[in-house]
């Protein structure tokens, strides 16, 4: 339960129960989507995970008449338990298993290199390929609704620190990946997160990729994966822009009756 309440003070640090902050900036819905527990990592917990379900059930019906809250997971492949029983699912890839083993590379700058030297000789389309191969293989663990952040791999790598991210040979392999997962996994997301918390200055993913996830027939969805309530809707405008700059016409939104196309004007 600790674990549960430090991540809730860090969204809502003047009262766990409050969403009138949320409601008064004019959201009409929001959808939580803690981490699935990742033995290797020491993300979530199964307990945590079950205090978080309770949480938002009396969240959801304490505001019922003011918000819609919907219950999601973000499920990372090395879970150890299913997907089941959540509103809506986001699959993501933060550890790379290496020889039977699994390992969590989503750290900061010094820690992914660290990793990159350590298992790929500090040759990051190595990393990469590695990388994008597993998340291809996404839907072999379960059925889910959204790709999250599909090159999250470049979190640390605005400044070119270990990849070329331009460079034809690790666009074809985020591109294969994006063919490999093409009418499996329905929506992906323009994650904004990195944002917020001072990685980057963009969202994933990079344009090349929208581009082909355009061409690919995806649907988008934008999210901030804010961790902190301040950036709740952290440079939504931008991914609008982004997404039209390439094509897209609308985003998606969950409701009620599932994911429907909202325009983007």
């Amino acid at each position: 339960m600790d674990e549960l309440q430090d991540i809730w003070q860090r969204v809502f640090p003047n009262n766990i129960n409050d969403l009138t902050g949320e409601i008064v900036r004019g959201f009409d819905s929001i959808g939580f989507s803690m981490h699935s527990h990742v033995p290797c990592s020491g993300i979530g917990s199964l307990e945590a995970l079950e205090n978080y379900k309770k949480e938002i059930l009396w969240l959801k019906k304490h505001y019922q008449d003011q918000i819609k809250i919907f219950l999601g997971l973000e499920y990372d492949i090395y879970s150890d338990h299913g997907p089941e029983g959540y509103e809506y699912t986001i699959a993501s890839v933060h550890c790379l298993k290496l020889n039977g083993i699994c390992y969590d590379f989503d750290q900061k700058l010094e820690g992914t290199l660290q990793f990159l030297n350590s298992h790929f000789l500090g040759n990051g389309t190595a990393f990469a390929r590695n990388y994008y191969e597993t998340v291809a293989s996404i839907p072999q663990y379960g059925s889910f609704d959204i790709l999250g952040h599909f090159d999250l791999i470049t979190k640390n790598n605005e400044k070119g620190n270990f990849l070329d991210v331009h460079d034809p040979v690790y666009l074809g392999y985020a591109k294969d990946a994006i063919h490999a997962l093409k009418g499996k996994i329905p929506l992906f997301e323009v994650n904004t997160g990195c944002i917020g918390r001072g990685y980057r200055t963009t969202p994933y993913p990079q344009i090349e990729l929208l581009k082909e996830f355009k061409a690919c027939g995806f649907g988008a969805v934008i999210t901030s994966d804010c961790h902190q309530k301040e950036f709740l809707d952290c440079n939504f405008d931008h991914a609008r822009e982004l997404l039209q700059s390439v094509g897209f016409d609308s985003v998606y939104v969950l409701t009620q009756n599932g994911f429907i196309p909202d325009l983007l004007i």
